[in-house]
């Protein structure tokens, strides 16, 4: 809708690539979803600074319809801790899902990076990123969200930081859980939580 609000435009944008992102580094076996994902992020590269910036522009919209089409497919594959925080976080402190991912997608990947490395390189390569690495694509993370205005901390979205050890309990339990990467504890996910809401990356 040319009608949707930047900031709505910019979080809905950063949960079309939270799906593609998660589903890429899901420990599923689904190699069409990765194909899908790996478009579904191209597109939401080329297309949500443009689609924030002018509501008018109808193929940066279609664009970023069809990116969100792709990440809702790719997901099959599984999800991740992205989604598995978020989902309490939400639930409890009636926050914006899409916002939600959008702020925790750099601390997951972070927390992930010793085992996606290979992955995220290969991603760095299909989007067109210098220098391929897992430093690439966070970078680019970083650079995407502040350039559509995602904030860096869970703080900045009210969430305070004495809640996360009851966080983490419900995000080790959440079905998204299953698909990370690495299976971390509620401890992990509690302090996943506690460096989103600081803003320590």
């Amino acid at each position: 809708s040319i009608g949707l609000p930047a900031k709505l435009t910019a979080a809905t944008g950063m949960d079309a690539l939270s799906h593609s992102l998660e589903a890429y580094c899901a420990t599923y076996y689904h190699p069409l979803a990765v194909g899908v994902a790996l478009e579904g992020m191209r597109l939401v590269k080329d297309n949500l600074p443009t689609a924030v910036k002018d509501c008018a522009d109808l193929t940066a919209r279609m664009n970023m319809l069809v990116a969100s089409s792709m990440g809702a497919t790719a997901f099959q594959r599984g999800l991740g801790a992205m989604h598995a925080l978020a989902h309490p976080l939400g639930a409890v402190y009636d926050a914006h899902h899409g916002m939600l991912n959008a702020v925790l997608m750099p601390y997951v990947l972070k927390a992930n990076e010793s085992v996606i490395g290979e992955k995220m390189t290969a991603l760095a390569r299909y989007l067109n990123l210098p220098n391929p690495s897992f430093t690439a694509v966070l970078d680019w993370v970083l650079s995407l969200r502040e350039n559509v205005g995602i904030p860096h901390s869970l703080a900045t979205l009210n969430i305070p930081e004495n809640d996360c050890e009851k966080i983490g309990a419900m995000a080790v339990n959440d079905a998204s859980a299953s698909g990370n990467p690495i299976a971390f504890s509620a401890q992990d996910y509690a302090e996943l939580c506690r460096r989103a809401v600081v803003g320590l990356l």
